[in-house]
């Protein structure tokens, strides 16, 4: 039996991915939440698939739904830090715009676990979730500021703003109705985020300016 830290011995050998402990909690409670369910999955039963005890658990999460909101806010921490990035950013709305969307969806897609099927739990309308709720907001407001941008730079009266942060999570329905989803389809849903605002030229460039952006910027 290994040790987990002072007084907490692991009850089995490492076995999740993850460098500490808590990273080791949430990967076992994203696959559990993903395939078994929230509701049906119990503290012990993530704690027996780190190999920890259950009172181990509770030195990270003070209760499951810590351990969701956590997991939740996971999924958007990067998207919105590189959404703020992007704000500051001189390049054209629809190479941002695309930048961000590209980035989201490669997110949403290459996690383990496809957490953002979590997204659809009646639970995240209780008030234990609003500071998730608010910040997932925030994201969805920053790509609606990056498409008005877009439309008023088309010079179109579009009112389609809101829909390309709505196709963006397309991709976890997709990757729950499929198992994944091909680089081609994510290619195809950033295109669709340009061409709902009416953007269907020169799409070949955005994308070439936008990979260059990205590497700028290291995402």
């Amino acid at each position: 039996m290994t040790q987990l830290g002072p007084g907490r011995p692991r009850l089995a050998p490492r076995r999740r991915q993850g460098q500490t402990p808590r990273a080791e909690i949430l990967d076992a409670a994203a696959e559990l939440f993903t395939t078994h369910g929230y509701g049906s999955t119990s503290t012990r039963a993530i704690a027996e698939a780190v190999g920890i005890r259950q009172a181990s658990l509770y030195h990270h999460f003070g209760a499951k739904d810590d351990i969701l909101d956590a997991l939740l806010g996971e999924t958007i921490a990067a998207a919105a830090e590189l959404a703020e990035r992007l704000g500051r950013r001189p390049e054209p709305a629809t190479v941002r715009l695309y930048t961000l969307a590209r980035f989201d969806i490669g997110q949403l897609c290459e996690a383990r676990w496809n957490i953002g099927a979590l997204y659809f739990l009646p639970e995240l309308h209780g008030e234990r979730f609003t500071r998730f709720r608010s910040r997932r907001d925030a994201l969805r407001t920053s790509y609606e500021k990056l498409a008005a941008q877009v439309v008023a730079g088309a010079g179109e009266a579009i009112e389609a703003r809101t829909l390309p942060f709505r196709l963006v999570e397309t991709v976890i329905n997709i990757r729950s109705d499929a198992g994944g989803v091909p680089e081609e389809t994510r290619r195809a849903i950033a295109e669709a985020v340009l061409r709902v605002l009416g953007v269907g030229d020169d799409l070949a460039g955005i994308r070439e300016a936008a990979e260059i952006l990205a590497r700028e910027l290291r995402v």
